[in-house]
């Protein structure tokens, strides 16, 4: 591709010289924050720079810059952390950060509020609990996400471990990360040369998760790579790969919108790491560098076609590719309560709302990591697993819950304990609306209602919400997604699966955030009547047709 095609973000890239620059000069300059092309840069790092939205216009009447603080992002293949790992996230969290940890959609762990001063000792601590923050963001692959549930089989255990290979098979092989927040600090392993990413690394982020056959806990379509095993008496046989998954979009922008992505084949263990690898090079070498709205895997997908591009990965690979054997979905649930691990064990699934672990629940948290020193494993629905526990401890565990006034699973609504939002307002800066402080009003509202029209007997609505079109919570994959459409507003999405294996479509434009309850009681009043027999709200929308609801009850307020 010539130059004139590359976006300035590729120049940065180029000009960086495998991460360092302009980062490594600016750390230490005085001021407190990094250049746009740092900002970039940082990003590969695993840091957001941001400010405080809510005092923007304020310090600027007083003639003040923004008030500028960090998003750290630490990447945990598959969520899983030893107890020693978490108590030293859960200290970072008052020593740096803004005293909460923030478990993400991706199973990582992000600190908000820390100052450019704190950056380095925040990098330098997880280092030494054997924990990075490199590749968590950034034009590369990011953290790789699996399905966390610890249920005690061979498969299981070799699902982690592909996944914690691949990820660090994947890694950004530069030394800047270790000579920039470590001194100088690297592991043997590590070479200058990018064998993977080359100069420039890929045209934009890239996502691989891991489904268990059956359990799409992990919304496994939405990844640019989705993997699903197939399992056998020996142990994992095979590997079914999904391509060209993606939820992120942008107002205004025509032709960019979500999509699921598609089945591509079934290789074997041997062949699996290979594959991968192919296909992460096919989009280095082919994805769209002039257009970072249109530079994810997912566009190459739908520009080429799936024979095409797998025709592509072949000649990477040289050899042919059998067909994607066929996939079936039991549950997308998030393996919340009680479970009987399978070894005599048992593990615990506890709901974290929109994934912020503050006051009560981060106090509650550490004293039964203190207390007991269970396994914990991040969820991709922003839930927190404790594994295993012995059967003995169970009622003392869930004691010191109910003593910090945290609500267990099973005395909560359903539909609070579906719902996921993605932080937004103040601190992120694509943010249109709020996501995160609106959301536990807005779904409870939503459970009020479902109650009223006595909705509770039956497949509870899942619920999401963002405050931009990019769809970090994956509202488009939900039952009901709402998505920041303007200051106060959100477009409704409707129809998409609860088993994460169908987009949903759009409801209503502009919708102030007052009226969203309103609007959706027409529907559920009509689901109630219509539903067949255990049909999911987001099937009955998707059987009826979107379109069809929308000309029946778009003009309604409420019944």
């Amino acid at each position: 591709m010539s130059e004139a095609k590359l976006s300035k973000v590729e120049y940065v890239k180029i000009a960086s010289n495998r991460l360092r620059g302009p980062v490594d000069a600016e750390l230490h300059n005085g001021t407190d924050h990094f250049s746009e092309e740092g900002y970039q840069i940082l990003k590969f790092h695993g840091i957001y720079q941001q400010d405080d939205r809510d005092v923007r216009k304020a310090r600027k009447a007083q003639g003040l810059g923004p008030d500028y603080s960090f998003m750290i992002r630490v990447a945990i293949p598959g969520g899983v952390l030893t107890p020693e790992q978490y108590l030293a996230l859960d200290r970072l969290a008052d020593e740096l950060g803004n005293a909460t940890l923030r478990i993400t959609t991706r199973q990582a762990i992000q600190y908000h509020g820390v100052r450019k001063g704190g950056l380095k000792p925040l990098m330098q601590v997880l280092n030494r609990n054997l924990l990075t923050t490199l590749s968590a963001c950034g034009d590369v692959v990011r953290n790789i996400v699996a399905c966390p549930a610890p249920f005690a089989d061979r498969q299981r255990s070799e699902l982690m471990r592909y996944a914690k290979e691949l990820s660090d098979r994947l890694k950004p092989r530069t030394r800047a990360y270790y000579e920039i927040w470590l001194d100088g600090e690297r592991a043997a392993s590590l070479e200058e040369s990018e064998p993977l990413y080359g100069d420039t690394y890929l045209p934009r982020k890239f996502k691989i998760g891991f489904a268990f056959p059956g359990d799409n806990c992990v919304d496994v379509y939405t990844q640019d790579i989705g993997i699903v095993p197939v399992v056998g008496e020996r142990g994992l046989e095979g590997f079914t790969l999904l391509v060209g998954g993606g939820l992120g979009q942008s107002h205004g922008a025509k032709d960019t919108h979500p999509v699921l992505a598609k089945p591509l084949t079934t290789v074997g263990p041997e062949q699996f790491f290979e594959v991968v690898e192919a296909i992460v090079k096919v989009q280095r070498d082919h994805g769209r560098r002039d257009d970072r709205k249109f530079s994810r895997m997912k566009y190459l997908v739908e520009a080429w076609g799936i024979e095409r591009f797998k025709a592509e990965v072949e000649r990477y690979v040289g050899y042919a590719l059998p067909e994607a054997r066929p996939l079936e979905w039991l549950s997308g649930d998030d393996h919340l309560g009680w479970h009987e691990q399978g070894d005599g064990k048992l593990f615990f699934g506890l709901f974290v709302e929109n994934g912020r672990v503050k006051e009560n629940l981060r106090a509650a948290i550490r004293e039964v990591v203190q207390r007991f020193a269970p396994e914990v494993r991040l969820t991709a629905q922003q839930n927190i697993l404790f594994v295993g526990v012995d059967p003995s401890d169970q009622a003392a565990i869930e004691a010191i819950f109910r003593n910090h006034g945290v609500a267990l699973p099973g005395t909560l609504p359903l539909a609070v304990q579906n719902a996921m939002a993605c932080p937004a307002l103040p601190t992120c800066g694509l943010a249109i609306t709020e996501s995160e402080r609106v959301m536990p009003e807005v779904i409870r509202e939503f459970d009020a209602l479902l109650g009223r029209l006595e909705l509770h007997d039956g497949p509870i609505p899942h619920v999401r919400m963002t405050g931009c079109p990019n769809g970090c919570a994956r509202p488009y994959s939900a039952e009901v997604g709402l998505v920041g459409r303007s200051l106060g507003s959100y477009t409704i999405y409707l129809g998409g699966s609860p088993l994460g294996t169908r987009l949903g479509q759009v409801y209503l434009d502009n919708v102030k955030r007052e009226e969203i309850v309103n609007r959706l009681e027409p529907l559920l009043a009509a689901y109630k009547h219509e539903r067949l027999e255990g049909e999911a709200f987001g099937d009955y929308c998707d059987r009826v047709g979107v379109g069809t609801l929308r000309e029946r009850f778009g003009d309604l307020a409420s019944v």
